[in-house]
C-alpha cells in the first residue's frame, strides 16, 4: 500500500497572493509597513500566527495576535480570489487515486480554511484525511499530524510527503517518510536540497513517477 501526503500552500495550490493581501490588509489597519508578495514566500510555512509575527516590524511584535485576528477576518472572505491549482496537480492526484494510492493533506493552514480551499478546487477528490493547523495539535515539522493521518492505515504502508519547503522535508524526516520536494512552490531548489529531500519534482508528473515506479 502507498499513501501520498501533500502540503497545500505552494504544493497543491498557489495561495500566496491571497495570503499576502490578507496580511497586508491587517498591517494597513495597524499602520504598519506592507510587504511584497515575493517577500511573503519566505514568511509562510509555519502557520498563520507565525506568518503574522514575521510580517510585523520588530517594534510591533507584541501585536501579532491582533494582526492574526485581522488576517483571519479578511482571509476567510477573500481566500479564493487569486488562489489556483498548480499545473498538472489535479491530474496527478486523480491518477494516484485511480492507482489505489491514499491521498491526504497535512498543512499548517488553519484546518477549516484548508478544507474549504480543497473542496472548492478539488471537489471530486476523495481525500483520506485533510488535517491542518489547530490549537490541539503542534504545527509541522512536528510529526504528530502525520501520525494522526496514518492511524488506522496498514503498517506495511509506503508513505510519501510532498511539499515545497524545508518545513515539509523536516516533517518527512521526523516522521520517517520519503520526501518529495516541489520546485514550483514558494521556496528554492537549494533549500530543498540542503534540507535533504529524497526526490526533487520539477513538475507534477515527476510526483507520479517517483510514487508509482
Amino acid at each position: 500500500m502507498k499513501t501520498a501526503i501533500f502540503d497545500l500552500d505552494g504544493t497543491i495550490a498557489d495561495t500566496i497572493k491571497d495570503l499576502a493581501d490578507a496580511v497586508n490588509h491587517g498591517l494597513k489597519q495597524l499602520g504598519c509597513p506592507e510587504h511584497s508578495v515575493e517577500k511573503y514566500k519566505k514568511m509562510v510555512g509555519n502557520g498563520a500566527r507565525k506568518l503574522c509575527l514575521r510580517a510585523l516590524p520588530d517594534s510591533r511584535k507584541s501585536e501579532a495576535e491582533t494582526l492574526h485576528g485581522l488576517f483571519r477576518a479578511y482571509y476567510d472572505i477573500h481566500y479564493l480570489e487569486n488562489t489556483k491549482l498548480y499545473p498538472g496537480i489535479k491530474s496527478t492526484i486523480e491518477q494516484l487515486s485511480v492507482k489505489g494510492v491514499e491521498i491526504a493533506v497535512a498543512t499548517n493552514k488553519p484546518q477549516d480554511t484548508a478544507i474549504k480551499v480543497l473542496k472548492n478546487l478539488l471537489p471530486d477528490i476523495n481525500f483520506y484525511k485533510i488535517l491542518g493547523g489547530c490549537d490541539d495539535r503542534p504545527k509541522k515539522p512536528d510529526p504528530t499530524i502525520i501520525r494522526e493521518i496514518l492511524s488506522g492505515l496498514p503498517t506495511d504502508n509506503k508513505v510519501f510527503m510532498i511539499g515545497d519547503s524545508n518545513v515539509d522535508i523536516q516533517t518527512a524526516k521526523n516522521a520517517g517518510l520519503i520526501s518529495i520536494g516541489c520546485l514550483w512552490g514558494f521556496r528554492s531548489r537549494a533549500e530543498l536540497e540542503t534540507e535533504g529531500a529524497d526526490f526533487i519534482a520539477e513538475s507534477a508528473d515527476d510526483i507520479l513517477n517517483f510514487i508509482l515506479r
